[in-house]
């Protein structure tokens, strides 16, 4: 009892205790709950109708989508896109998949995993014949196979249970399977909506017969001009009123989806200093000399730190940069030449030719891996196989037995001098591409196991080139650089306005330029590369602010400095904004000397009467009215034309001046013919339904980019 008491006594402090208990495990919730939401709130790369994008999410579609297009230009051999307009098309692609899924999703479209297959196994659809990997082609016609892709999928699924080694080799190409069945969905979508599009538009026998008339009614014209350049534009008075009304009249053409904002910067680029360059050029020097008489090339190579690795294998010209590739069919073997310098990329070069000689681009050959646990075991297993080879076995039926399909393939050149610089290992691979007989099966050691080859095609033949080079850039040292920074920023540091930064840039060696358009889309300010943080500022900042001194560029070699100016919501620019007031005032400009013009040549009705009104006279020829008239005296394309000469019939003098891109025209028509081809209703109404879709398509994506609300964040993770 005595006991109860005593917690009686203590009841204020104990609820007191306990509600402290309580607020701090609400907190603690509290707490770990605004955590939560202000890591998401971190992760957030971008907004598409409302759904929030995870950086994470989006970072592995991209390389996948930059994994695949890398892939693809690689086996067209073709030059494959900068990082950056890569980044920018994947991230095109992911906003149009989204709307159009959003669209789909709300009109009840769908693409099963039945159709997908369906459209595989027809193997047709012109989708697939972007598939880039040999393995998924027929190798007769060079098509895709659907055949070829279920034996593929087959091995690579056998290979993972069986054969961790050469899965990892189809790791790849499988990926890229995934990406491009994906991307065959998404394709599969579009279509169908497109074609719900489709049904809803139509046309009748008029709009048929009036586009085969188009097309067909062709007229030749003597044509009479006054061009808007001939007329003074002291003469053209543009009041306010007159750009409000023009840019009334055009204001759709300045939606903007996003935000922009305009800035004026200083771009400083570091150079190497005189003693810089001394410096560099003693060592190149000393470098020839080693180069010259070098037993073992590659040595010196790597001990230069060029920018250029020495492969070991001869290569086409095109693997080298264009001042190298120029040079190689004017160096003798044997020599060596520099240092020569290279404007254009800033470097100093040696170049070494060990040899010439004529090799294959493309190689076909096929391959059975052999593993083991022990090199011995690997060796005794592919012996075997060797020896059934060379008596008769049949290739493919042994690769299967270890899991491989044994199928033929193509290594091109350039494949093959990649492989070399990538490890010395695979030298005895590329000799048996580059060197084996035809036909002839070889069976080579490597570390891991060993590798049975055989080469069963060679083509493309051409001059190769075994050829070491140092290139090295003309870098400024570390005193350069601080020398340079501190100039650069006692300069910011003394002008602390705009004003003051215009008026003494230039005598302090700088220039003040400018950007009108900065999105937070851009990826970098002004194309400088590792401008990341200055453009976060950019989008921080307030009209007016100077940002930090930013160390920039692809390797820290330029300094920046940028003023904000003016921002511009999202929607609709305004009139203020430099490249809508220029290009309103230039068309409001145009309008008044084609009134001016219209009233000189007022009552005009010959040829010869407007020549005499200061008109210059030319021939246009092939007018119809399906494509805008060409005037090549002018480079002017004229649409206006077009309609007005197929109105006016032939030997008809127009009746009114036409006002035109380029100018103000008057027209005698002299020839008005019907080209051969038979009327066609129904192929000329479905063409003018598909030219209709095209332009409605056209205005359905605008509305859908301005319905999805996109808010692009991925500045703040570049």
């Amino acid at each position: 009892m005595a006991a109860l008491g005593k917690i009686r006594s203590k009841g204020p402090l104990l609820v007191a205790i306990i509600a402290l208990g309580l607020f701090a495990f609400i907190a603690g919730d509290g707490f770990k709950s605004c955590e939560s939401f202000s890591a998401q709130k971190r992760n957030q790369l971008a907004s598409i109708l409302g759904e929030k994008i995870n950086a994470q999410d989006y970072q592995k579609y991209v390389e996948e989508f930059k994994e695949a297009t890398s892939t693809e230009y690689a086996m067209q051999q073709s030059p494959a896109p900068s990082d950056e307009q890569i980044r920018e098309m994947a991230w095109q692609n992911y906003v149009n998949n989204k709307m159009i899924e959003a669209e789909a999703k709300a009109l009840g479209l769908t693409v099963t995993d039945e159709e997908i297959q369906n459209v595989i196994n027809d193997g047709t659809h012109q989708f697939l014949m972007s598939v880039a990997i040999p393995q998924f082609h027929n190798e007769k016609t060079g098509r895709f196979d659907a055949n070829a892709l279920k034996q593929f999928l087959a091995n690579y699924n056998s290979a993972r249970k069986n054969n961790p080694q050469m899965a990892e080799q189809l790791e790849q190409a499988h990926r890229y399977w995934l990406f491009k069945e994906n991307q065959l969905r998404q394709t599969l979508l579009m279509q169908k909506y497109q074609a719900m599009l489709q049904a809803g538009v139509l046309s009748n026998p008029v709009e048929a017969k009036f586009a085969f008339d188009a097309e067909k009614i062709e007229s030749n014209v003597e044509l009479a001009y006054i061009d808007y350049k001939s007329i003074n534009d002291n003469e053209a008075k543009v009041s306010d009123a007159d750009l409000k009304a023009k840019y009334d009249e055009l204001k759709e053409r300045f939606y903007i989806p996003q935000e922009i904002r305009e800035i004026k910067y200083i771009d400083v680029k570091k150079v190497a200093s005189a003693a810089d360059r001394a410096k560099l050029q003693k060592q190149m020097n000393q470098y020839a000399e080693e180069l010259k008489t070098a037993a073992n090339v590659e040595q010196v190579v790597r001990k230069s730190q060029s920018r250029i690795q020495y492969a070991g294998v001869p290569a086409a010209k095109t693997i080298f940069p264009t001042d190298i590739a120029n040079k190689l069919d004017s160096i003798a073997v044997g020599s060596t030449v520099g240092p020569v310098e290279n404007k254009a990329d800033n470097t100093l070069n040696i170049i070494r030719l060990m040899g010439k000689t004529s090799q294959a681009d493309s190689i076909q050959y096929r391959m059975i891996a052999v593993g083991g646990n022990t090199p011995a075991e690997a060796k005794k297993t592919a012996d075997s196989i060797y020896t059934a080879l060379q008596g008769g076995a049949d290739f493919e039926a042994l690769a299967k037995k270890y899991n491989q399909t044994g199928e033929k393939q193509w290594v091109t050149g350039n494949q093959i001098y990649n492989a070399a610089l990538q490890s010395k290992e695979n030298m005895p691979i590329i000799n048996a591409w580059n060197d084996g007989a035809l036909n002839a099966y070889q069976n080579i050691a490597l570390t891991q196991g060993n590798m049975i080859i055989q080469v069963t095609d060679r083509k493309s033949f051409s001059t190769r080139y075994d050829v070491a080079v140092i290139k090295k850039t003309i870098d400024f040292s570390d005193e350069t650089s601080n020398e340079i920074y501190n100039k650069f920023n006692s300069f910011v540091a003394a002008n602390r306005t705009l004003a003051d930064m215009e008026k003494n840039a230039q005598k302090s060696g700088y220039q003040v330029l400018e950007m009108p358009n900065v999105t937070t889309s851009s990826g970098n300010v002004a194309g400088i590369q590792g401008t990341r943080d200055a453009l976060k500022w950019i989008f921080e900042a307030e009209e007016g602010d100077i940002s930090p001194v930013y160390s920039c560029g692809s390797n820290t070699d330029e300094l920046l400095v940028v003023v904000l100016t003016k921002v511009h919501p999202k929607g609709y620019l305004t009139l203020d904004h430099p490249q809508v007031k220029e290009y309103v005032k230039a068309e409001a400009m145009n309008d008044k000397k084609a009134e001016i013009i219209k009233a000189k040549l007022n009552g005009v009705n010959s040829i010869a009467a407007a020549k005499q009104k200061g008109c210059k006279v030319t021939t246009v020829e092939q007018i119809t009215f399906a494509a805008p008239a060409m005037i090549p005296a002018l480079q002017a394309s004229e649409p206006a034309l077009s309609g007005a000469v197929f109105a006016t019939p032939k030997g008809k003098f127009s009746s009114h001046p036409v006002k035109g891109n380029a100018g103000v025209y008057v027209f005698q028509v002299t020839d008005k013919k019907q080209l051969p081809g038979k009327f066609d209703a129904k192929q000329y109404a479905e063409q003018v339904a598909m030219q209709n879709m095209r332009t409605m398509f056209q205005s359905i994506q605008q509305d859908l980019q301005r319905k999805a609300d996109v808010v692009d964040n991925r500045y703040l993770f570049m």
